[in-house]
Parts: structure tokens; sequence; C-alpha cells
């Protein structure tokens, strides 16, 4: 899922720059140090260009904002209406994630 999220990510067209670091990289470690890792592997994490930090349901939000064609969606998943379905989507995918594909991350041993 996470794979398939970065790609899907990728092709869409950007208002605003995606540059899209895989969770506890040694590039995410390096450019970000201040962030748990563990944290990174548990949920999507957003930094922004101000260095603000998004996880789950408001990184999400933050991504579908910075692509021309989920811009007005993002803004409406903002709203009372919206809220609650843009948590519930974070919280499928969350389920979706554990049991039909390995964790996000290095593996346990």
């Amino acid at each position: 899922l996470c794979t398939h999220l970065r790609h899907w990510l990728g092709r869409q067209r950007q208002l605003v720059p995606l540059d899209l670091v895989p969770a506890g990289s040694a590039e995410a470690r390096r450019r970000f140090p201040e962030l748990d890792p563990a944290a990174t592997y548990a949920e999507i994490t957003v930094v922004g260009d101000l260095g603000q930090v998004y996880q789950g349901t408001s990184a999400w939000i933050v991504c579908l904002w910075a692509l021309a064609k989920y811009r007005s969606k993002a803004h409406w998943l903002t709203t009372p209406a919206g809220a609650p379905f843009a948590r519930g989507t974070v919280l499928a995918a969350a389920k979706y994630r554990s049991v039909t594909a390995p964790r996000c991350g290095p593996q346990q041993a």
C-alpha cells in the first residue's frame, strides 16, 4: 500500500511539489532528525516547507491539497461534513494495510 500510494502521488499533477522520502530512511533521518522514525512507520507524516508536521488524516489531506485534481476534495475533507469521511478512509486504509501487506519500514526479526 505504501509503495502503491507513493507511485500514485508521483504520477499526479502537483500544484505544490511533493518530495517523497521513505519513512525511517537515512535520507529521512538526515533531513528530519526531529521526527521519530517509529512514528513515521505507523502513520504517514508530511513536513511542510516551513517545518510544519502533519500526521495521519491531516497528512493525507495535505497531500491531496498539493494535487491539482484533488485540491477541492482536500478542502471539503476539512469541513464538518468531510472530516468523518477523511478519518474513516484513513482508518480503513490502515486496517487494509495491517491485514494484507507487510509493515512499511524495516522488518522486525
